[in-house]
């Protein structure tokens, strides 16, 4: 059996191995987009500040498990760029795919690099949203990541204009030509862009009806999850659907990915309220009792802790059952079913 020099993903074992990788290759490419962007201070440090703190990355974590699974999925189909003249036999298929030196890799596929451009875009939107979600005319927070808000460090002009930044360098980073990059695909490109604008716009429409909402008691079950689908949801699913862009997903694996991303992004809601209100403010990283603070209307609020963990469960059962149906391969071996569980232990 003979690998092409040139491997398509990163391989996936396991999911630490996996979280651990995606975190370094996102670090340096902050370094390197900052370094292209060349902002003035104190604009820099404070984009460098909230870019470099310790959050979960899920949303470039969903990019990025999104585009393995689905080439994976491919590979097994018999459509990668694996050249065998015997397939039934791929149990030493990881060890010739396995990546230590990423640097070669990065500089060869452009497929993978158009799939980190999009996880640093997904990055780089959901921070300017929290950057401007914590400014004192919104939600006034102080802490974020377990550390100060970008407002406190810096001030609230500098944090207003580092969320604009964040937000025009989101949809840059498609097509920037940065160095260690390989030149976009203006293919893949448009793509991304078609699907990445208008859920960045029902982001911030989102936002609004949330705050629209802290006006109003009683707010209905329907009501609630048509806000987060928006707010919280549309992010998810861009993020689910670039991935699967990049690695040439079949339209009824984008189906089975935006199916799957509809109720991971409702889950993610539901498990944040109930987070708010049994987790400590040193666990969470942020102000718990926020939303009660704020008298918001949450899946807690509405239904209560029990009802509400038994709801976020049987969403993220259905959106593992979204990408079981559709998608090839062995599912515990999986980086999306692996995401979903571990999203689903998270305390923070």
């Amino acid at each position: 059996m003979s690998v092409s020099t040139a491997p398509r993903f990163v391989p996936f074992t396991n999911f630490e191995h996996f979280y651990s990788t995606l975190r370094a290759q996102l670090a340096q490419d902050i370094d390197v987009l900052f370094a292209y962007a060349n902002l003035p201070s104190p604009l820099d440090d404070a984009c460098r500040y909230m870019m470099t703190g310790q959050g979960k990355l899920v949303r470039p974590l969903l990019v990025a498990s999104s585009f393995v699974s689905i080439d994976a999925s491919i590979n097994v189909d018999g459509e990668a760029d694996i050249e065998t003249d015997d397939l039934s036999d791929n149990s030493n298929l990881t060890d010739h795919v396995k990546i230590a030196d990423l640097q070669s890799l990065l500089e060869n596929d452009s497929d993978y690099d158009m799939c980190r451009r999009a996880a640093l875009a997904v990055e780089l939107l959901h921070t300017y949203s929290l950057v401007h979600d914590d400014l004192p005319c919104m939600d006034d927070d102080e802490l974020r990541r377990g550390q100060p808000t970008c407002h406190i460090v810096f001030d609230e002009a500098a944090a207003l204009l580092a969320g604009d930044v964040l937000q025009t360098l989101a949809f840059e980073v498609l097509t920037a030509e940065l160095p260690t990059f390989a030149p976009f695909d203006s293919d893949i490109a448009s793509q991304l862009l078609a699907v990445f604008a208008p859920r960045a716009r029902r982001m911030v429409s989102g936002q609004m009806l949330d705050l629209n909402a802290e006006a109003h008691t009683n707010i209905s079950q329907e009501e609630l999850e048509a806000i987060h689908r928006d707010k919280t949801g549309a992010l998810i699913e861009a993020a689910m659907l670039m991935g699967g862009i990049c690695a040439g997903a079949t339209a009824l694996q984008r189906m089975a990915l935006q199916e799957c991303a509809q109720h991971i992004g409702l889950a993610f809601q539901v498990q944040d309220d109930i987070l708010d209100v049994t987790t400590t403010t040193d666990a969470l990283g942020k102000p718990a009792g926020s939303d009660e603070k704020l008298d918001k209307s949450t899946y807690v609020k509405l239904m209560g802790v029990s009802a509400a963990k038994d709801y976020a469960q049987s969403l993220f059962n259905n959106g593992q059952a979204a990408i079981t149906r559709e998608l090839s391969g062995n599912e515990d071996n999986n980086a999306l079913l692996a995401l979903i569980e571990w999203l689903w232990s998270r305390k923070k």
